[in-house]
């Protein structure tokens, strides 16, 4: 029985274009081209922080973000950054008895914006805010831990094949992919996508019938 769905959130919950576009205005470098670099780590299998490397290699992204904050250029969220399905998909589950929790790769500062959009979730936690990051065990261990578990009680959805469905089916929770965003479209096909996952999505409102059937 799903008792819990946890949700990652770039490209899962929130749009991650106006993210990107600010890395580009911030760097001095065309939208187009941040966007197209994405695209390329994405289809080599890398770390989206490393289109940030190419443009300027050696930056210190740490360092970058907060260099952001203090011109007063960080990091943004607002309710046209939130997919359309999020908040009728999480309230519905709620509404039937479905703990919900957002927990993704994020800063702290991502974590408080999540919060201000008050979206309808039992739990909203980043990396950023437990010291550990996907995909390492520990995250998908303390995720375990915050929702009560057991493991196979959890369905975690995402779009990132390495650092959501993986990792979180090798912890041993349920795993939804969802197909959305760069990740999500790319390898929605992928064998090993299909394999490793429990469902494949196109809507989080798909979830409604999974999690309560």
């Amino acid at each position: 029985m799903i008792r819990t769905v946890a949700f990652d959130v770039g490209e899962t919950l929130v749009r991650d274009d106006r993210s990107w576009a600010s890395w580009a205005d911030w760097l001095s470098v065309p939208r187009h081209t941040v966007s197209a670099l994405v695209g390329a780590v994405v289809a080599r299998g890398k770390d989206n922080a490393e289109a940030l490397r190419l443009i300027r290699p050696g930056i210190d992204v740490g360092a970058e973000y907060r260099a952001r904050e203090e011109a007063g250029r960080g990091e943004d969220l607002n309710e046209s950054d939130v997919y359309a399905d999020v908040r009728p998909a999480l309230g519905t589950l709620r509404a039937r008895g479905v703990r919900v929790v957002i927990a993704g790769n994020q800063t702290v500062r991502a974590g408080e914006l999540l919060h201000a959009l008050r979206l309808p979730a039992d739990l909203i936690a980043t990396s950023g805010e437990w010291g550990v990051v996907k995909p390492s065990r520990a995250f998908f261990e303390r995720l375990v831990t915050e929702a009560g578990g057991p493991a196979e009680d959890i369905l975690y959805v995402g779009d990132h094949p390495q650092n959501d469905v993986f990792p979180a089916r090798a912890a041993g929770l349920r795993t939804a992919h969802l197909r959305r965003g760069p990740w999500g479209y790319l390898w929605a096909e992928d064998p090993e996508v299909i394999t490793a996952a429990d469902y494949r999505i196109n809507s989080l409102m798909d979830l409604v019938s999974i999690a309560t059937s």
